[in-house]
Order: structure tokens, then sequence, then C-alpha cells
């Protein structure tokens, strides 16, 4: 199976199709319930619906999933029934198998019961209609290349005696989602440094998103989120929420965290942990949808493509 523990929950959507060709005479048949197997389309839509539940059960690699909603409609043109299955779900991976296996089954089902009164039916296709959901739905498009920049909070590292793996790690990400590495600082937890190196990229090189790595805890030395708190205009509580919220799932340590965001001017600040999976989770818990957060701020609202104001 695919890892899927580091992505979040999204909304998943599906629609999948499948035809059935029958004769003219079975689909009157069908129509004045002249069958021996009784009602085809109830005992189908069933079928379609229960094999949407248990299609991790059936495709070896799919992943179980707790389904919301599954919905199977036949429409009736001619002598063909279009099969139309459609599913939701909040989860970390898609749900188009769940679809396509229900209408899958479900012209199969039809077939099982409409075989003694016709032998010539047709499965034409079973096809993907139309998905949703996924970070690819939050992915904005922007008129230049975003900037970002890195600070890494640490006395030991900046004193030689432990080498950064929590900043690289950081921008190794960040370069999936082509931002533009303005900087990469390592300073020791003291608060004039850190002041002055978040100053240096927001007001100075107004750098889109500064990251700081260290400094979120309880611990004596831990006074990032102190400055942090002191140098930006607004606070954007969701984002520090979504992080410890993502990192709780995985360590109960991540609801010790502090960190706090907020925008400086045109630059949004994150705070993150020191450690190398806690910032590379914290990461992955926001994007790429935080970035959205700078077509709000240049005023076009939740319109992400444009320039156009909502």
């Amino acid at each position: 199976m695919i890892d899927i523990s580091n992505k979040y929950n999204t909304l998943r959507f599906a629609r999948a199709k499948a035809l059935v060709e029958l004769s003219l005479d079975t689909m009157e048949k069908i129509r004045t319930g002249n069958l021996p197997k009784q009602d085809p389309l109830a005992v189908a839509r069933v079928a379609a619906i229960q094999a949407a539940k248990k299609t991790w059960e059936i495709v070896p690699y799919c992943h179980p999933i707790p389904l919301d909603w599954v919905n199977v409609e036949f429409d009736i043109t001619g002598n063909t029934i279009c099969i139309i299955a459609e599913v939701k779900a909040v989860y970390k991976t898609g749900v188009e198998m769940e679809a396509m296996t229900a209408a899958s089954v479900a012209a199969i089902t039809l077939y099982d019961m409409l075989k003694p009164v016709d032998a010539d039916i047709v499965i034409r296709e079973i096809r993907l209609e139309e998905k949703k959901g996924g970070k690819s739905d939050y992915t904005d498009t922007y008129d230049r290349s975003l900037t970002a920049a890195v600070i890494v909070v640490s006395d030991s590292v900046s004193a030689g005696e432990k080498e950064d793996r929590a900043g690289k790690a950081v921008i190794a990400e960040l370069k999936k989602y082509n931002l533009h590495i303005e900087g990469y600082d390592i300073v020791p937890d003291e608060k004039e440094l850190i002041e002055a190196a978040i100053k240096k990229y927001a007001d100075e090189k107004k750098v889109d998103m500064i990251l700081t790595c260290g400094g979120t805890g309880l611990g004596p030395r831990d006074v990032t989120v102190d400055v942090t708190a002191k140098l930006i205009e607004r606070e954007v509580p969701g984002i520090s929420e979504t992080i410890r919220k993502y990192g709780t799932e995985r360590t109960p340590y991540a609801m010790l965290s502090r960190a706090i965001a907020g925008v400086r001017g045109r630059s949004l600040i994150v705070n993150l942990p020191g450690s190398t999976r806690g910032a590379t989770e914290s990461i992955q818990a926001i994007m790429p949808g935080v970035l959205h957060i700078f077509h709000m701020m240049a005023g076009r609202g939740h319109n992400k493509n444009t320039g156009e104001k909502e």
C-alpha cells in the first residue's frame, strides 16, 4: 500500500459511470416488472452501495475508507442503462476506486439479474467521470514567484555543536511547491538576534513567507514565540492550530508547542518546531493551502487564479 500517513483529510468526491446495453424486449420487462428475479435496479443499487464500502477488500492496494455517502442512479435511454455512482468521504485519499467499483458491481449485478431473459447483454464501459479533493484542489497559481526564508533558532547549531537538519528539511519541502528560497539563517536562542533576522526578511527583503525552526516549547531558552508575538501585526491562529492538530495526531508532545503564526507587512511568519520530524510534519500540515493567504492579502479574496476581487 501507499503510505498516506503524512496526508491530511479533505472532502473527497468521485463520480463513475457504467453502461449496460440490453434488448428492447428486456427493457420492457424491466419497466413492467415481468422478470424471474424481480426488481433488478433495486438490487443493483444495494449491491453497488455495498461494493463501494468493501472496495478495500476487493482491490488489494486500496485503503479502507470511512465513506460518508454513496449514491447510485440509473438513466435509461433506449436499450441502454447508464449507471451513475457517486461517493463522498472526508479522508486522506481519494474515492475514485470506490465509485468505479460501485458502478462495476451494479453493472455485473444487472447482468446476473437479467441473463435469464437476455443472452446478449453487453457492459460497454466503466469510467471515472469526475473526482475532487486532496492537496491539488488547493494549489493556487500566482503571477510571480513566491519567496521564503528559513531561520533556524538553536544555541547548539549556531555554535557548530550540531548539524542543522530541520531547516534543511523545511527548505526541501518548500521547494516542492516552487517557493524561491531567499535566505537561510542560523541564530542562537537570543531575542535580539531572532528579532533582527525576522525584521531583515520581513522589513528589508519583504520575503513572502518566513519560517522559524526551534524555540517553540517551554524550555528556559525557548523565546522564538515571544519575539514573533511582538513583531506580528495580525495573528493567523488557524495556521498554528492546524500544525498542532496534525502533530498531536502523530505524537502527544505536539500539544506542548506555543508556536504562533501571523503577518507583518506583506510577510507571513510561521513558527515551526526545532525537530526535523516536527518541522517537516508542520509544513506537510499547512501546504499548499496556507499559500492562499497571499491572494487574500492582495485583495483577491478566495478567487485564486485571477487578479479580480470576488
